[in-house]
């Protein structure tokens, strides 16, 4: 599986934001899907993750506990997307941007692209998917 996590540090959608990335996360004979043959055949999966948090410490200090690893929003996604099978790639990818935002309360925001390079459509596509951002909550006093 490849997998490419952006990090965007800062806050999210701004001019001062800024982003680490994970782009083109192929993750190979997955059994997600509405259709029974997706389920018994599996297919290819691609995910993209992009998380907002704010870079500076880590840019500053060199430490890698300053920020969020690569490798854990890596398994994150392979988690979710080799563990139980799910009818939609919203379900898929809503999955993945709740976990990093439960799990690392660093990240503000996180983008998630779930898609899917082989489909049955009558015409040539690179692939059909799914894009989703999501924001953490503030905490209520």
């Amino acid at each position: 599986m490849t997998l490419q996590v952006s990090y965007i540090d800062g806050g999210c959608c701004n001019n001062e934001g800024r982003q680490t990335h994970i782009k083109g996360c192929e993750v190979p004979w997955i059994y997600h899907g509405v259709k029974p043959e997706e389920r018994k055949l599996g297919q290819k999966f691609l995910v993209d993750v992009d998380a907002w948090l704010d870079l500076q410490p880590a840019g500053e200090s060199d430490c890698l506990s300053d920020t969020v690893s690569y490798t854990d929003i890596y398994r994150i996604v392979k988690e979710v997307v080799e563990g139980p099978a799910h009818n939609l790639l919203e379900s898929v990818a809503q999955l993945v941007a709740s976990t990093t935002l439960t799990k690392h309360p660093q990240i503000s925001a996180v983008r998630v692209k779930v898609g899917k390079p082989h489909v049955a459509v009558p015409g040539s596509v690179d692939y059909l998917g799914v894009e989703i951002l999501r924001y953490r909550r503030p905490e209520l006093p």
